[in-house]
């Protein structure tokens, strides 16, 4: 019996995207709900799992448009892997009337399963891993004809003479990505962004984690990172100036009584949103849970449309990429977006006697729309951030 691989509906809005790469190869035994091929739309980039366990069949090459309920593959139930039954083994005999045994036949490409690593690299540089089965299933060393293979496609069998490669390439954008730039140029168009600044002294927050890391991991099984204490003083700044926390809805101002807050993430498809749900109800360890398994979730193209959407206010770290100092770009239909950036030692003046000393500071940056949201509300709510994390007792204490 065969069953269909077909493209699920992900969303009420989505109707087709592009099968990005396959997860398995042509005649490869998969197993149920084992990883089968990525899928790609103007939303998300998910991955999709196997119905069945069998013999997969490939009817849709990687790269192409495909559309909500299209059939791109079939899995061949009758073709598992399996022992072989008691009752075809052949009987004992003794050994002198024995025959000379058959070698042992090869096991199949499909049947051979290269290991994590290997496969890791096949994917990572399109290698045909029914090939590389075939090989292994040989007996010859796998990993050597996939260093082979790499080198191939990237030194081509020109001679040492040949012209230099060109040197510009063009290749279509990703659905995806073609997605984001419309989203930002439309944010850009339509909402009248005004960033302001800040710097805030990280010294309490990395002090109070180097402190107690070792007993919150011990108790939460979780390391206490940054953004959970930011995640807390944006709720706290929420609440204080509450014309963040709204939206445009045409000629309506919708205000939001409730704390789901976005939190940037990078994936290999580039930057997605998910959505913290309730967070004002969340401890630090709850918020460092979910932030960590929604950063899995978009990692591995395991989020859903759902996560993607209702945020109502964005956090974005580039600090963990080094930036010093940016203007991050509202995430519509949301009117604020708080970016955070890298600690760098700086000497600032730290008393009333003018005292300067080294500490670590943070800048950050809070764009906003002015449609919605006016200076002094802006200046307000960065510089209740920044007394909240400054100072993180006072989250505690609710000061």
């Amino acid at each position: 019996m065969t069953v269909d691989v077909v493209v699920p509906a992900v969303g009420e809005s989505i109707r087709e995207g592009v099968l990005v790469a396959w997860k398995a190869a042509e005649g490869e035994l998969v197993a149920r709900d084992q990883p089968l091929f990525e899928l790609e739309t103007d939303k998300i980039t998910m991955q999709i799992d196997s119905p069945a366990a069998g013999c997969l069949g490939i009817r849709t090459a990687a790269g192409a448009q495909v559309r909500v309920g299209e059939v791109v593959g079939v899995i061949d139930e009758a073709q598992q892997a399996a022992a072989p039954s008691p009752a075809t083994q052949p009987d004992a005999s003794p050994v002198e009337s024995a025959p000379a045994e058959a070698p042992a036949p090869l096991p199949s490409p499909a049947a051979t399963v290269l290991p994590p690593s290997l496969r890791r690299l096949a994917r990572a540089h399109g290698l045909d891993r029914a090939r590389l089965g075939q090989v292994a299933a040989e007996g010859r060393d796998a990993r050597a004809e996939a260093s082979r293979l790499i080198t191939e496609a990237t030194v081509g069998s020109q001679p040492a003479c040949a012209p230099p490669a060109a040197r510009e390439t063009r290749r279509t954008l990703s659905s995806l990505r073609r997605r984001v730039a419309e989203r930002l140029v439309q944010a850009q168009q339509q909402a009248a962004i005004l960033t302001t600044f800040n710097e805030v002294d990280m010294s309490a927050v990395l002090a109070l984690r180097a402190r107690h890391q070792e007993d919150f991991v011990r108790r939460h099984g979780i390391k206490l990172g940054l953004m959970s204490f930011f995640v807390k003083a944006v709720v706290e700044a929420l609440r204080r100036v509450p014309a963040f926390n709204a939206r445009l809805d045409g000629d309506e101002l919708v205000e939001q009584h409730y704390y789901d807050l976005g939190v940037a993430v990078g994936s290999e498809r580039g930057l997605v949103v998910p959505v913290l749900r309730d967070v004002d109800r969340l401890g630090l360890a709850a918020i460092e849970g979910g932030i960590a398994a929604l950063a899995e979730r978009a990692a591995t193209g395991r989020l859903e449309l759902s996560e993607l959407q209702g945020g109502c206010f964005t956090l974005s770290n580039g600090g963990v990429y080094g930036s010093l100092l940016s203007t991050p770009i509202l995430n519509p239909p949301q009117c604020g977006i708080l970016g955070m950036h890298t600690i760098k030692r700086r000497p600032v003046v730290v008393d009333q006697h003018d005292r300067i000393e080294a500490r670590p500071m943070m800048y950050l940056a809070l764009s906003y729309d002015h449609r919605i949201v006016d200076g002094r509300e802006a200046v307000s709510f960065l510089r209740h951030v920044v007394d909240a994390v400054a100072a993180p007792e006072r989250l505690l204490l609710e000061l």
